[in-house]
């Protein structure tokens, strides 16, 4: 797509929020549902996408993305009334007579750009958000994920007019394009290179920006735990999707005394699940393109793999692999793994963890496997990361009563349910003021009578 057509995509979105259309809560109501009626046509249409571009299976398409975005969607259209209402503030007795309120508003123009990983669940649900705070959205699916932006386009093309929710299809021309335009406001899920370039871009219109991150998420095996719980769900949270989850745990920090026990669980964990051959399980899924798949290989070091390790390159699969022995300067922990590589560390005091956690960059997530409660309140109050589980991974991003980010390096802002709609809300703060009385005691010339009452008023 070239400049000029995103340019004439923007400039028409611009005009059709300026009609106020969308400030209507019924009109907002009625697009999400239009939305989810789609969605529920296009299931099965969502679940053969997603298995060509990534090997999803059907159930892990709807737990992980389809089922996670109706779900979404419910939440909004039971709370958008609530969420877009006016809300009375004290006044204070210095702006006596007075209301004061605060009123939520739009912001405009926004811009959703989104990743390869979770083609679905990572492009509706902030475009969810979006709606129900009453923005129009122009949507910048990825290149990589073919097959789904495709569907995506086709599905928000026959529900929405373009100057109200558009798709630009396209890679890095057209992402170049998209960041030279001045939107109101753009949210962004991918790498910290590419987000670092978007709010430089942002910075030139002074545009407000959500970034959604990474990073190399630590999972805490305390020698407290319960192993066998750790190793069931740390497999499950590692291995979804292969690996590619911006909230899978990227290296296990393991108490020594428990390491060797906590490995041979886990291997026998991953066997259950994954099977003794599961490179030839279509079920499994797959690296999302070759370039992933030479990175993610070439961090697999064999004299450390202590399972799998092996890899088919035909299909781009590779086998949930351990690797044991690891340290801080192998290249498996020099970068964000995003694949089913796990390396395992060892530790063997709170404050050890507390050091290496604070000493590299800010992850996206954390997890603590433990059962006790003093250990639990220092790694989650000492700790820096964006948000986490304690005795699970990955759960925490699937509900909507709580928002999900980054910080610092692993992005800013968050969203999901009420921190979604706040994420593309401008609140007002307004106070209306009564004419029927008007103190003097602000005025000029000022009187000492008048400094004695505004003292008394502002203490």
């Amino acid at each position: 797509m070239t400049k000029e057509q995103i340019s004439a995509i923007v400039a028409a979105q611009r005009r059709f929020f300026a009609t106020g259309a969308t400030l209507d809560v019924d009109f907002r109501i009625n697009a999400l549902k239009k939305l989810r009626q789609a969605i529920l046509d296009r299931e099965q249409a969502i679940a053969d996408a997603m298995a060509a571009d990534l090997g999803k299976a059907p159930t892990e398409s709807y737990m992980c993305e389809t089922g996670m975005v109706l779900s979404e969607i419910r939440h909004m259209l039971k709370h958008i009334r609530h969420y877009s209402r006016e809300r009375t503030v004290p006044t204070p007795l210095a702006q006596f007579p007075a209301h004061s309120y605060v009123k939520p508003c739009p912001y405009g123009v926004s811009l959703i750009m989104s990743p390869w990983n979770y083609p679905l669940l990572l492009t509706l649900d902030p475009l969810v958000d979006a709606i129900a705070a009453g923005n129009t959205a122009v949507v910048k699916p990825s290149a990589y994920s073919a097959a789904t932006s495709a569907l995506l386009t086709e599905l928000l093309e026959s529900v929405f007019p373009p100057e109200y929710v558009a798709v630009v299809n396209g890679g890095r021309t057209e992402n170049g394009h998209l960041l030279e335009e001045k939107f109101d406001c753009i949210f962004f899920t991918g790498s910290k290179d590419v987000g670092r370039l978007v709010l430089e871009k942002a910075a030139a219109h002074l545009t407000p920006v959500t970034l959604e991150l990474g990073g190399k998420s630590p999972c805490i095996v305390h020698e407290s735990a319960n192993l066998e719980i750790a190793a069931r769900r740390i497999a499950f949270g590692k291995y979804l999707n292969c690996g590619q989850t911006c909230v899978a745990p990227d290296y296990i920090l393991c108490h020594s005394s428990v390491k060797d026990r906590f490995l041979e669980l886990l291997k026998q964990e991953i066997r259950r699940q994954y099977g003794a051959e599961p490179l030839s399980d279509p079920a499994y899924g797959k690296i999302i393109s070759r370039k992933h798949f030479n990175r993610v290989t070439g961090l697999i070091d064999p004299a450390k793999v202590a399972l799998g390790g092996k890899w088919d390159e035909n299909v781009l699969r590779i086998e949930p692999t351990v690797l044991d022995n690891v340290t801080w300067e192998d290249p498996v922990m020099q970068e964000e793994i995003f694949g089913p590589v796990l390396p395992v560390l060892t530790f063997e005091t709170v404050e050890e963890v507390i050091d290496t956690v604070n000493s590299h960059d800010r992850p996206l997530a954390l997890y603590l496997f433990t059962e006790d409660k003093d250990l639990i309140r220092t790694v989650t109050g000492r700790c820096s990361y964006g948000g986490g589980c304690v005795n699970d991974c990955v759960i925490h991003l699937a509900t909507e009563e709580m928002g999900f980010g980054g910080v610092g390096e692993s992005g800013m802002g968050s969203y999901h349910g009420k921190t979604g709609f706040d994420t593309f809300t401008h609140y007002k703060s307004i106070v209306d003021k009564k004419t029927w009385l008007d103190l003097p005691m602000r005025y000029r010339p000022y009187q000492a009578i008048c400094d004695k009452i505004i003292r008394l008023f502002l203490k």
